[in-house]
């Protein structure tokens, strides 16, 4: 073999060789700014995704948050951290039916959280489901009978209710944990005539 013949079989390797590496990377390539990922959602996982919802939300994009924290909830769908969000901004957005939905697979998830049931019984009274919402605050005293909004809300369904002295005792306690609470008083002092 001629020395020639040796160069030629060696560029020939050579040549191949840089072929393939070139094959090789544009394989493992991305295509830059592509952040969705082949079935449609971003590459984020569900916490990820409820983090920029958060902040979206702080930002005031209500439904940048929304669309955000239903991928982590298509992601994620037994978080009831992120179905409580869900609720919140869709009660936030007078979408109610969906936030009781919401709320309700949330304390289904995780029964045991007096924040997702004060927000039913909110939405409840709001839309005139009293016996409900009652239910719900009493749900919500019994997980944690030292909130003190807990006890205005309730007083502010009795009220609704018209059970003037009841509403009158729940104000009081929400005053005897939080005296800083003006709202409560200001709201004892315009029942106080109906009792």
């Amino acid at each position: 073999m001629s020395l020639f013949q040796i160069l030629m079989i060696a560029m020939s390797a050579f040549f191949s060789f840089k072929v393939y590496q070139h094959i090789q990377t544009l394989e493992d390539e991305k295509p830059e700014n592509d952040d969705k990922s082949q079935n449609g959602f971003s590459p984020f996982d569900p916490q990820t995704l409820a983090l920029k919802a958060d902040e979206a939300f702080e930002k005031g994009d209500l439904k940048k948050a929304f669309a955000l924290l239903d991928e982590a909830n298509v992601k994620d769908p037994n978080n009831a951290e992120i179905l409580g969000k869900l609720g919140y901004i869709s009660a936030k957005e007078e979408r109610n039916n969906e936030a009781i939905s919401y709320y309700q697979e949330a304390l289904y998830r995780e029964g045991n959280n007096d924040i997702f049931h004060n927000a039913l019984a909110s939405l409840y009274r709001k839309s005139g489901e009293f016996s409900k919402a009652e239910e719900h605050f009493k749900e919500a005293l019994q997980i944690d009978a030292a909130y003190d909004v807990t006890y205005y809300n309730y007083a502010n369904l009795l009220v609704d209710m018209q059970r003037f002295a009841e509403a009158f005792v729940m104000y009081e306690k929400a005053l005897e944990i939080n005296p800083e609470l003006s709202e409560a008083k200001t709201e004892m002092d315009k029942i106080k005539d109906k009792i």
